[in-house]
Protein backbone atom coordinates (compact mmCIF):
# COMPACT_ATOMS: atom_id res chain seq x y z
CA UNK A 1 0.00 0.00 0.00
CA UNK A 2 2.79 2.44 0.93
CA UNK A 3 4.66 1.69 -2.30
CA UNK A 4 1.57 2.49 -4.32
CA UNK A 5 1.10 5.80 -2.52
CA UNK A 6 4.79 6.66 -3.01
CA UNK A 7 4.58 5.80 -6.67
CA UNK A 8 1.49 7.98 -7.17
CA UNK A 9 3.08 10.84 -5.24
CA UNK A 10 6.22 10.55 -7.34
CA UNK A 11 4.22 10.51 -10.59
CA UNK A 12 2.14 13.48 -9.50
CA UNK A 13 5.26 15.44 -8.56
CA UNK A 14 6.96 14.63 -11.86
CA UNK A 15 3.76 15.54 -13.71
CA UNK A 16 3.63 18.93 -11.99
CA UNK A 17 7.27 19.61 -12.86
CA UNK A 18 6.74 18.57 -16.49
CA UNK A 19 3.66 20.81 -16.75
CA UNK A 20 5.60 23.74 -15.28
CA UNK A 21 8.48 23.12 -17.69
CA UNK A 22 5.99 22.97 -20.57
CA UNK A 23 4.58 26.37 -19.57
CA UNK A 24 8.13 27.77 -19.44
CA UNK A 25 8.82 26.43 -22.95
CA UNK A 26 5.60 27.96 -24.24
CA UNK A 27 6.42 31.25 -22.50
CA UNK A 28 9.70 31.38 -24.44
CA UNK A 29 7.74 30.92 -27.65
CA UNK A 30 5.35 33.63 -26.60
CA UNK A 31 8.19 36.06 -25.98
CA UNK A 32 10.11 35.14 -29.14
CA UNK A 33 7.24 34.88 -31.63
CA UNK A 34 9.28 33.10 -34.30
CA UNK A 35 9.52 30.04 -32.03
CA UNK A 36 5.81 29.56 -31.33
CA UNK A 37 5.38 26.21 -33.14
CA UNK A 38 8.87 25.02 -32.19
CA UNK A 39 8.27 25.41 -28.47
CA UNK A 40 4.86 23.75 -28.76
CA UNK A 41 6.63 20.72 -30.23
CA UNK A 42 9.32 20.84 -27.52
CA UNK A 43 6.64 20.98 -24.83
CA UNK A 44 4.94 17.97 -26.44
CA UNK A 45 8.11 15.93 -25.91
CA UNK A 46 7.42 16.19 -22.18
CA UNK A 47 4.18 14.32 -22.78
CA UNK A 48 6.13 11.59 -24.58
CA UNK A 49 8.17 11.00 -21.44
CA UNK A 50 4.97 10.80 -19.40
CA UNK A 51 3.39 8.32 -21.82
CA UNK A 52 6.41 6.04 -21.72
CA UNK A 53 7.32 6.22 -18.05
CA UNK A 54 4.03 6.89 -16.24
CA UNK A 55 1.16 6.03 -18.56
CA UNK A 56 -2.44 6.19 -17.48
CA UNK A 57 -3.96 9.61 -16.95
CA UNK A 58 -0.70 11.41 -16.14
CA UNK A 59 0.14 12.46 -19.74
CA UNK A 60 -3.40 13.79 -20.16
CA UNK A 61 -3.11 15.74 -16.90
CA UNK A 62 0.21 17.25 -18.02
CA UNK A 63 -1.38 18.30 -21.32
CA UNK A 64 -4.44 19.75 -19.58
CA UNK A 65 -2.55 21.70 -16.90
CA UNK A 66 0.02 23.01 -19.38
CA UNK A 67 -2.73 24.03 -21.79
CA UNK A 68 -4.85 25.84 -19.23
CA UNK A 69 -1.92 27.63 -17.60
CA UNK A 70 -0.41 28.68 -20.91
CA UNK A 71 -3.74 29.96 -22.24
CA UNK A 72 -4.20 31.98 -19.07
CA UNK A 73 -0.67 33.27 -18.54
CA UNK A 74 0.98 33.79 -21.91
CA UNK A 75 0.88 37.27 -23.42
CA UNK A 76 0.97 35.87 -26.99
CA UNK A 77 -1.51 32.97 -27.32
CA UNK A 78 -0.39 31.25 -30.54
CA UNK A 79 2.10 28.83 -28.87
CA UNK A 80 -0.61 27.90 -26.37
CA UNK A 81 -3.12 27.34 -29.19
CA UNK A 82 -0.77 25.08 -31.13
CA UNK A 83 0.04 23.13 -27.98
CA UNK A 84 -3.54 22.90 -26.73
CA UNK A 85 -5.21 21.95 -29.98
CA UNK A 86 -2.56 19.70 -31.48
CA UNK A 87 1.03 19.30 -30.29
CA UNK A 88 0.24 18.63 -26.64
CA UNK A 89 -2.10 15.70 -27.02
CA UNK A 90 -0.88 14.26 -30.33
CA UNK A 91 2.01 12.25 -28.78
CA UNK A 92 -0.47 10.72 -26.33
CA UNK A 93 -2.88 9.90 -29.14
CA UNK A 94 -0.04 8.65 -31.35
CA UNK A 95 0.67 5.85 -28.90
CA UNK A 96 -2.96 4.68 -29.15
CA UNK A 97 -3.12 5.05 -32.94
CA UNK A 98 0.07 3.12 -33.57
CA UNK A 99 -1.38 0.06 -31.87
CA UNK A 100 -3.76 -0.20 -34.84
CA UNK A 101 -2.82 -1.70 -38.20
CA UNK A 102 -0.58 0.45 -40.43
CA UNK A 103 -3.06 1.78 -43.04
CA UNK A 104 -5.79 2.46 -40.48
CA UNK A 105 -3.29 4.19 -38.21
CA UNK A 106 -1.98 6.42 -41.01
CA UNK A 107 -5.47 7.42 -42.14
CA UNK A 108 -6.56 8.22 -38.59
CA UNK A 109 -3.44 10.33 -38.02
CA UNK A 110 -4.22 12.38 -41.14
CA UNK A 111 -7.84 12.76 -40.02
CA UNK A 112 -6.70 13.95 -36.59
CA UNK A 113 -4.33 16.43 -38.24
CA UNK A 114 -7.10 17.86 -40.42
CA UNK A 115 -9.51 18.16 -37.50
CA UNK A 116 -6.88 19.88 -35.36
CA UNK A 117 -5.83 22.24 -38.15
CA UNK A 118 -9.45 23.18 -38.77
CA UNK A 119 -9.99 23.77 -35.06
CA UNK A 120 -6.86 25.94 -34.78
CA UNK A 121 -7.93 28.05 -37.78
CA UNK A 122 -11.46 28.40 -36.37
CA UNK A 123 -10.21 29.49 -32.95
CA UNK A 124 -7.76 31.93 -34.51
CA UNK A 125 -10.48 33.42 -36.72
CA UNK A 126 -12.79 33.83 -33.74
CA UNK A 127 -10.35 35.07 -31.13
CA UNK A 128 -7.24 36.27 -32.98
CA UNK A 129 -8.52 37.58 -36.33
CA UNK A 130 -5.57 39.91 -36.83
CA UNK A 131 -3.26 36.86 -36.99
CA UNK A 132 -4.93 35.50 -40.16
CA UNK A 133 -4.76 38.32 -42.70
CA UNK A 134 -4.12 37.39 -46.34
CA UNK A 135 -4.50 40.74 -48.14
CA UNK A 136 -4.47 40.08 -51.86
CA UNK A 137 -2.80 36.67 -51.55
CA UNK A 138 -5.55 34.11 -52.13
CA UNK A 139 -2.96 31.40 -52.82
CA UNK A 140 -1.32 31.78 -49.38
CA UNK A 141 -3.84 29.66 -47.38
CA UNK A 142 -3.36 26.77 -49.82
CA UNK A 143 0.42 27.07 -49.60
CA UNK A 144 0.20 27.18 -45.80
CA UNK A 145 -2.02 24.10 -45.76
CA UNK A 146 0.45 22.15 -47.92
CA UNK A 147 3.34 23.26 -45.71
CA UNK A 148 1.40 22.26 -42.58
CA UNK A 149 0.67 18.82 -44.05
CA UNK A 150 4.34 18.28 -44.92
CA UNK A 151 5.38 19.49 -41.47
CA UNK A 152 2.89 17.12 -39.86
CA UNK A 153 4.30 14.12 -41.71
CA UNK A 154 7.83 15.15 -40.72
CA UNK A 155 6.69 15.77 -37.13
CA UNK A 156 5.11 12.31 -36.91
CA UNK A 157 8.26 10.70 -38.30
CA UNK A 158 10.48 12.73 -35.96
CA UNK A 159 8.35 11.74 -32.96
CA UNK A 160 8.80 8.09 -33.86
CA UNK A 161 12.57 8.60 -34.08
CA UNK A 162 12.71 10.49 -30.76
CA UNK A 163 10.67 7.79 -29.03
CA UNK A 164 12.89 5.05 -30.47
CA UNK A 165 16.06 6.93 -29.46
CA UNK A 166 14.73 7.39 -25.94
CA UNK A 167 13.73 3.74 -25.56
CA UNK A 168 16.93 2.32 -27.05
CA UNK A 169 19.63 4.72 -25.82
CA UNK A 170 18.55 7.24 -23.21
CA UNK A 171 16.44 5.04 -20.97
CA UNK A 172 19.39 2.75 -20.25
CA UNK A 173 21.70 5.71 -19.59
CA UNK A 174 19.27 7.26 -17.16
CA UNK A 175 18.95 3.90 -15.41
CA UNK A 176 15.17 3.90 -15.69
CA UNK A 177 14.86 0.38 -17.08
Amino acid sequence: MRDRIRKRTKYLTVSAMLAALGVVFLMLGSLIEVLDITVAVLASILCIYAVIEMGGAYPWLIWLVTSVLSLLLLPQKTPALFYTFFAGFYPILKEKLEKLKRPVSAVLKIVVFHLCLGLIVLVMKLFLPDQLVFDGMEWLPIALYVMCLVCFVLYDFALTQVITFYLVKLRKRFGIK
